[in-house]
């Protein structure tokens, strides 16, 4: 039985062994999928150790994916613009690397949430890992503008500045800015700060939302409850990361299976199973 695994620290909330566990049944496919709680400086060494007891790739999540592509032998494009990834599959000596998070997120955002994101105007705040995995992806689906807001103003001015020659193949406009330059307000409002998981206040300004905008947390469960009731109390429709959570992964089982899971039916039932 091909073995897979998800890597990260803290990693015991990962729904990731579940999601799995049902694409397999529903594929056909045999697999072995657990959760490893990697030191925090133990990433590479992890890897390794995963490789030699015969695994087949793993995901990866927090805090772990800017070290990702270090360790792969070949990258996809989407990888080698954010510089970060959040999928690996090897293949005898080759590490492959992969970043399915910002395919997951307009997938769920526009197909599952049905909200068109072309034409919109976006503000994505966080440019760590999960933000740099989702901007490439968000700029190729042709929003007129989007604001990328970090605490630390520079990587936020360096996340936008690798991704400037995408923004403009698409028609975008694509600026960066602390979290004290936020201004004006926006259709869709994206959380990748770490601010839910670390229980931290609210990363946005509450004028950043126009009257029926889209928020997203891209955490979800108890994390995502502050972000989601200050969004709905103004207005706006507030939805987790539940279904980037299942999306991305079918993008990862399609990676490594070469099979597209049933996503849809497996968000469903995962919603099911939390409510």
């Amino acid at each position: 039985m091909d073995r897979y695994c998800v890597m990260g620290n803290p990693v015991e909330h990962s729904k990731s062994p579940w999601i799995h566990a049902r694409f397999a049944a529903l594929t056909g496919q045999e697999i072995e999928y657990t959760r490893r709680l990697v030191p925090l400086d133990g990433f590479a060494e992890g890897v390794r150790a995963f490789r030699e007891e015969g695994g087949r790739g793993c995901n990866v999540t927090v805090p772990f994916k800017f070290e990702v592509p270090a360790l792969a032998t070949h990258a996809s494009e989407r990888v080698k613009l954010a510089e970060a990834a959040n999928c690996l599959r090897f293949e005898g000596d080759e590490v492959r690397a992969e970043n399915t998070d910002g395919v997951g997120l307009v997938r769920d955002i526009q197909v599952n949430a049905q909200a068109p994101l072309a034409g919109r105007t976006l503000l994505l705040v966080g440019a760590g890992g999960a933000g740099a995995g989702v901007l490439g992806p968000l700029l190729e689906v042709g929003p007129a503008r989007v604001l990328v807001a970090n605490r630390g103003a520079g990587k936020a001015a360096l996340l936008v500045e690798r991704h400037q020659p995408l923004a403009r193949r698409h028609g975008v406009q694509l600026h960066a800015c602390g979290l004290d330059g936020i201004t004006g307000a926006f259709d869709v409002v994206i959380n990748a700060t770490a601010a839910s998981l670390a229980g931290a206040g609210i990363p946005v300004p509450d004028g950043a939302l126009r009257p029926g905008a889209l928020a997203v947390d891209l955490m979800y469960g108890p994390a995502a409850q502050p972000f989601l009731a200050w969004a709905h109390s103004r207005g706006a429709v507030a939805r987790d990361g539940l279904g980037m959570l299942v999306e991305q992964a079918a993008e990862a089982f399609l990676f490594w299976r070469g099979v597209r899971p049933p996503s849809a039916q497996v968000l469903a039932e995962l919603r099911a199973t939390l409510a």
